[in-house]
């Protein structure tokens, strides 16, 4: 803000500088014009001119005797002058004035002011160096009416002007009546006005001053008063006598009265002028201070004693804090004769107990403020209540002994020491909580105030609305010091709260408060040391329990603070009580994983087998929370390993199920049973083994055979047989891991030497399960086992071998011949190997297909060619209606390598299933174009037709398989116009068919055959345009009209595109728009319009553009083609005349 108000100045300034500067260029032209104009008079230009010679002579005379008829006298000595030269320059020496004068006496005018005078008179020079002589100079060159030389200086003194002189220059030119330096420095007044002072005015005259002050200000008063001028008061109220009221006490826009103003700079006259002539004493501002507390608050004593002695309303209170002046003087610790002003109200009748809005008597505000002079003053007053309480329920008491608390400490001479000798209450309560004054210190953290009131309350044991004591909120606050002061009052410390129920040693648990916990502790050990006669006091109950059941040192561990737990059972806290939740102290330090808390607990001798309420045990919370620590201490003290948890459970499973193998090894080194029978599904009996591999556990189950456990034993009945399937299974648990994948397991057992022999209730080993599921590492595994058998048969005859055979587990069944080759011989004894393999391979399943069939269709060329190794049937058909070979399905569902591989093989290239087809029609159909290549160039008969008479180009088309489509084109010399029992070539089938790709098919086809009969009718008359026309299919037909197929073919039914019911014709339009060329014309019996049979005289005529044939009346139409190159008009029948004319878009 002030820098916005000094640009502004500076803004203002800068303009006046402009007008001064404009000013001086006019004066500069308006002399330019007149020297032009004597110039152009003057035709003699030398310097020898009357008026030259004239000039240089009288600058010559200066000072000198020649031709001087008068004297000047000055005070450092006499000039000669001229007559002449005097009565030139200015009328007040006229030649009456100087007629009989030979002297004149210039000895009163200052000796450098009259030389520079006389200096200018006779040459135009004029040093002027500083203010003081221009002044003087200008005064004395008006008083001698030199105008020319008032005009020098008064441009000397604009140049010169600044803030501080600008007042005393606009004195002296109103003085000499300089227009010009009087504007200049109005304007710079009225900029800086609020930069000047008293002093800059005190040269200026009263009248002037009061004039200047109407013209610059809109509050004259105002200002005479703030630039201390009586004068200028006393004549701004004698011209407004009329209205004194409403000048006098008129607030400026500043907030500034003229009393007010004349307080504030201490100007005591003009103060009791402005009283006497009606000024408001107790008027209030706009916050609704009067003038006195407006005083007070800017801490001006002047201002208040004048108010006070001109008997102002002491009582009056400020309108927003309802403060009265006594409460201000209370707070204005730093103002002069405060305790005047005090004593003055006081003895005006101020009530010394007024409370402010917020409650506060002057009494609270001197404590506040450190108003020691004040305080004591009120202090000596008769009705004084120094118990009185704030909005807050404050009492003075309060704020003394936060001031107690802050440093003034002394216990004779505190604030807080002085107001208790005075009547002060030690006890006041809050009505809102019922807290005591000690206890909200204490809430405060004013522990050194509250240990002050400690010893001069009555009450210690008071309780607030919760039931706390001061002894509560001590420990509470963690004040030790307090709480030791507390106690040797004799406060009760097992005093409880309501609500809770919690003692002052719950609370020193809940704040961590272990000071106030050493100090519970000293105050029973000196009770319990004390002797007999001593006063009796109540020990402190270490084991008092809450509304929750939770004592000290259960809520110690609850609450996270496990440090207090040795402290507590210090103080003889028992270590095996139980909280609310009935958990003894080492369940709760378990379940807070506070390991060294609970060795702490069981070096303490606490219960080790105390279970919770849900039947837990400290070892299996322990192994729960992960503590190895701990249970490695319970261990060594002896715990019960084999007690079950509430699911059941022993110790060791517990660990393993978590994944603590640190706290399983610890289990087992004191000696836990690795077998731990117990119940497994449906009731039966099963080890921990067991249960770690059903439950796809691997690192459990590989701890448990690392540990010793039982490897080979599978599951029992239950003792009243109880169990399913399971316990009559006879799975051992490498069974087991053979069927669920469990490879770590499995090595892990055969390093342990479990038997892999061992058979179940099926008489399968482990070997034939895994092959059984696929396993194949675990089948390696085990096939690297020198003591395997891999002759031990199932229930069903099946060695390994045919079980691999059986679950087409090639894999497995090549592995087992690489490590015993005459197992194939044990598949059916006495057949030999190879037959062997062909009967089990071709056994056919329920939809008659056998194991090379079922690969095919899986794509699983692996095991097909697994077969084909073995020399299967490669030629053995489906056994179903069809009669599928295998060639047929790799066509349908394999690869090219697969095909290739069943020729190889002896696959016969052309058989042909119960429809006649061949491998290359299913190959066709199929889309397969690697195999029909494949095919083709293994010598497949590709005329070869089915039943249908379809060769395999006819199907390939029908499908709409391009790729196929062009292998057959390209690679074999398949007749393309073989024709099938509905009379239709492969062209027919496309176009009746209409695929996608069948523009870019028919395309291939005129590619490969550019002379293919693209007209040839079917068995009912259809072409392949007229057929692709009812599909819809614009593209086959833009590409059939290109290569000239005849528009006007018609079928058996007379039908053709033209009279061909659709719901648009917009096809049938653009394509006779798209024709290039004439079309070739039709022959018929009759006009393919009207349907008029031809005769005699019913001529045939044709359609110039689309070549069907017409009568004369359906062809009267006449328009030349220019797009055939017809450029006289020729005969066309209505539908190419609308087209030719309109597009094919009509």
């Amino acid at each position: 803000m002030a820098q916005t108000s000094e640009v502004a100045k500076l803004q203002q300034h800068l303009s006046l500088l402009k007008q001064e500067y404009s000013k001086l260029q006019t004066k500069y032209r308006e002399i330019e014009a007149k020297y032009s104009t004597i110039a152009a008079d003057n035709t003699d230009n030398s310097e020898e001119t009357f008026a030259s010679r004239l000039l240089k002579t009288i600058s010559s005379l200066y000072d000198s005797d020649t031709f001087s008829d008068i004297k000047i006298l000055l005070l450092d000595r006499e000039i000669n002058a001229h007559k002449l030269v005097l009565c030139a320059r200015s009328n007040i020496w006229s030649e009456a004035f100087l007629n009989d004068k030979t002297v004149l006496d210039w000895r009163d005018i200052d000796h450098e002011v009259a030389n520079a005078i006389v200096l200018w008179l006779y040459t135009n020079n004029l040093k002027l160096s500083s203010d003081v002589l221009t002044l003087k100079l200008i005064r004395k060159a008006y008083e001698f009416k030199l105008d020319n030389l008032v005009e020098l200086c008064e441009q000397f003194l604009i140049s010169i002007v600044n803030i501080r002189s600008c007042v005393k220059f606009y004195s002296v030119a109103e003085e000499v009546d300089a227009c010009n330096l009087r504007e200049y420095c109005s304007g710079l007044i009225s900029t800086h006005w609020d930069d000047l002072n008293s002093t800059d005015f005190e040269h200026m005259s009263g009248p002037l001053l009061y004039k200047m002050l109407k013209s610059k200000t809109q509050l004259p008063l105002h200002s005479a008063v703030r630039l201390q001028r009586e004068d200028v008061v006393f004549l701004c109220l004698v011209e407004n006598t009329t209205k004194l009221s409403d000048i006098i006490n008129l607030w400026s826009g500043t907030g500034e009265l003229p009393l007010d103003l004349a307080l504030r700079s201490h100007n005591e006259s003009i103060a009791r002028t402005l009283v006497q002539h009606g000024a408001d004493i107790n008027i209030r501002d706009a916050d609704g201070d009067t003038l006195l507390h407006r005083a007070i608050k800017k801490e001006d004593s002047f201002s208040a004693l004048f108010l006070l002695e001109q008997n102002c309303d002491a009582a009056l209170s400020t309108r927003n804090e309802n403060d009265s002046a006594l409460h201000l003087i209370a707070g204005a610790n730093n103002i002069e004769d405060s305790e005047q002003i005090a004593e003055k109200l006081i003895n005006k009748n101020v009530n010394v107990n007024a409370q402010n809005r917020q409650g506060y008597t002057p009494l609270h505000i001197a404590v506040q403020a450190d108003n020691r002079p004040i305080f004591d003053l009120l202090l000596k007053q008769d009705y004084l209540n120094v118990n009185l309480k704030t909005e807050e329920q404050h009492v003075p008491l309060y704020y003394a002994l936060l001031k107690y608390e802050a440093g003034d400490d002394d216990d004779e001479h505190s604030y807080a020491a002085v107001l208790i000798r005075h009547g002060a209450q030690t006890d006041p309560l809050y009505p809102d909580t019922s807290n005591s004054l000690l206890q909200t210190l204490i809430l405060g953290g004013a522990e050194k105030a509250a240990s002050f009131l400690t010893d001069r309350v009555q009450n210690l044991n008071h309780v607030n609305i919760e039931g706390e004591s001061a002894l509560h909120l001590a420990c509470k606050t963690n004040f030790c010091e307090l709480a030791r002061r507390i106690l040797k009052r004799t406060a009760n410390p097992n005093l409880l709260t309501n609500e809770l129920r919690q003692s002052a040693l719950h609370y020193c648990v809940i704040n961590d408060a272990e000071q106030c916990i050493e100090v519970l502790i000293a105050y029973n050990d000196e009770i319990e040391t004390a002797d007999a006669t001593a006063e009796a006091r109540p020990l402190c109950n270490f084991n008092t329990r809450d509304v929750n059941g939770e004592t000290p040192i259960s809520l110690a561990l609850n609450q996270g603070c496990n440090h207090l737990v040795p402290v507590l059972i210090r103080g003889k806290a028992d270590v095996n009580i139980r909280n609310g939740k009935d958990f003894t102290l080492l369940h709760q330090a378990i379940l807070k994983e506070d390991s060294k808390t609970a060795i702490f607990l069981l070096d303490n001798g606490v219960d080790i087998n105390a279970k919770t309420a849900e039947y837990e045990t400290p070892l299996q919370l322990a192994i729960h929370c992960r503590l190895p620590e701990v249970v490695d201490a319970l261990c060594t003290r002896g715990v019960d390993m084999s007690a079950p948890d509430r699911l059941g459970n022993c110790a060791l499973w517990a660990a393993l199920d978590s994944g603590q193998e640190d706290v399983a090894s610890i289990l087992v080194r004191h000696g836990a049973d690795t077998d731990c029978w117990g119940p497994g599904p449906d009731g039966c009996r099963q080890t921990l083994l067991h249960r770690a591999i059903d439950e796809n556990k691997e690192t459990a189950a590989i701890f448990l055979i690392q540990a010793g456990c039982d490897l080979d034993s599978p599951r029992m009945p239950g003792p009243n047989g109880e169990g399913g399937d399971e316990s009559k299974d006879r799975q051992s648990p490498l069974h087991l891991c053979c069927q669920w994948g469990l490879e770590p397991v499995v090595r892990t057992l055969v390093e342990h030497r479990a038997n892999v022999n061992s058979r179940d209730a099926e008489n399968k080993t482990p070997l034939h399960v895994a092959i059984e599921n696929q396993h194949h590492e675990i089948i390696s595994l085990l096939l690297s086992v020198p003591e395997i058998d891999l002759s031990l048969r199932d229930k069903s005859g099946l060695s390994p071998f045919a079980t691999a055979l059986t679950f087409r587990n090639d894999k497995a069944a090549q592995a087992i011949l690489d490590k015993l080759p005459s197992a194939a011989e044990q598949v059916l004894t006495p057949i030999k190997s190879i037959q062997a393999l062909n009967y089990v391979a071709l056994q056919f399943d329920s939809k008659g297909q056998n194991f090379l069939h079922i690969a095919i269709k899986k794509g699983d060329i692996e095991s097909a060619l697994f077969l084909l190794t073995v020399q299967v049937d490669v030629n053995s058909r489906v056994q179903d209606p069809m009669l599928t070979p295998p060639l047929h399905l790799a066509a349908r569902y394999g690869n090219e390598t697969l095909v290739r591989s069943l020729i190889l093989a002896g696959a016969r290239v052309d058989d042909t299933d119960a429809q006649k087809r061949t491998a290359l029609h299913v190959a066709s159909e199929a889309g397969n174009a690697a195999a029909v290549s494949a095919l083709l160039q293994n010598n497949a008969k590709y005329d070869a037709v089915d039943a249908e008479k379809d060769n395999a180009l006819h199907i390939a088309v029908r499908e709409g398989h391009l790729s196929v489509v062009r292998a057959l084109l390209t690679e074999s010399s398949i007749d393309a116009e073989a024709v099938n029992l509905k009379g239709r070539n492969p062209l027919h089938e496309l176009c009746r068919y209409g695929k996608e790709n069948a523009a870019a098919i028919c395309e291939l086809f005129l590619e490969c055959m550019p002379n293919y009969p693209i007209n040839n009718l079917d068995i009912n008359g259809n072409s392949p345009l007229l057929l692709a026309y009812m599909k819809g299919n614009g593209n086959l037909c833009r590409v059939l009209i290109k290569a000239n197929a005849c528009l006007g073919s018609e079928n058996n039914e007379r039908i053709t595109i033209f009279n061909y019911q659709v719901p648009s014709k917009q096809l049938l339009n653009r394509l006779l728009d798209q024709l290039a060329q004439p079309a070739t014309w039709t022959n018929t019996d009759s006009c393919q319009e009207c349907g008029k049979n031809f005769s005699i005289t019913v001529r045939t005529h044709h359609c110039r553009h689309c070549g069907r044939a017409l009568c004369s009346k359906c062809s009267d139409q006449e328009v030349p083609i220019v797009k055939f190159g017809e450029s006289k008009p020729v005969r066309v029948c209505k539908v190419c005349f609308d087209v030719l004319k309109m597009g094919g878009a009509s």
